[in-house]
């Protein structure tokens, strides 16, 4: 008996009104997406190699300076990766049960909410405190507890992952639905990577006050 070659056609594009039925596989972009996501972790691990060397800021003269040009670079990367994202979803057909005006007025619900973390942890927290001041040893007088730290943990990370799941929802996207638990998983090792160390600083900033005083 011989063998069958089995072959997969994935769709190169998505036409108007098409629906994701069964039996038919969408290819997911993920070649055009995760390389934004690993920018990501560079970025960090560029942070993380500032804190112990100083490099950054000796090279800017600065660490306000290094720590805008990094700010500068972090929202590059975001404006990259919120394209591929949607350019993801344009490409893939859409989930009908999804495909209603309730289904998007949840979305654009989503969408609102997570705006509003974002903006209002941004203005909590200040330029140089959303870009990662910290590694910079640019330090507030005591970690931020106000709005919207004291409805969540985060805020920015989770306001951002409710953002890409309002557009997924409102744009009936199943890859959007897939592509959002692939960067709330991101944020998730982020925070797990980022919060001891915030915590640290901040606690022996704590304790160099307490000798002083």
């Amino acid at each position: 008996m011989g063998t069958r070659k089995l072959t997969l056609q994935m769709p190169l594009g998505r036409s108007k009104g098409t629906t994701l039925t069964p039996g038919r596989m969408a290819q997911v972009p993920f070649p055009v997406f995760t390389p934004s996501l690993g920018l990501g972790f560079s970025i960090s691990e560029v942070a993380r190699w500032e804190q112990k060397t100083r490099k950054l800021s000796k090279a800017f003269r600065s660490p306000y300076l290094a720590c805008y040009s990094l700010g500068a670079a972090i929202l590059l990367l975001n404006i990259l990766r919120s394209h591929c994202f949607t350019q993801a979803m344009l490409s893939q057909p859409k989930m009908e049960s999804l495909d209603n005006p309730m289904a998007y007025r949840v979305g654009l619900a989503l969408l609102g909410v997570g705006s509003t973390f974002v903006l209002s942890s941004f203005f909590a927290l200040g330029f140089t405190g959303t870009f990662l001041g910290d590694y910079f040893g640019i330090l507030k007088e005591a970690r931020v507890t106000t709005f919207p730290f004291n409805i969540l943990d985060n805020p920015m990370y989770w306001g951002s992952t409710a953002n890409y799941l309002g557009w997924a929802v409102m744009h009936a996207s199943p890859t959007g639905l897939l592509l959002t638990v692939v960067v709330a998983l991101i944020y998730r090792v982020a925070i797990l990577y980022e919060e001891p160390f915030t915590a640290q600083i901040y606690q022996q900033k704590a304790s160099s006050s307490h000798k002083r005083s």
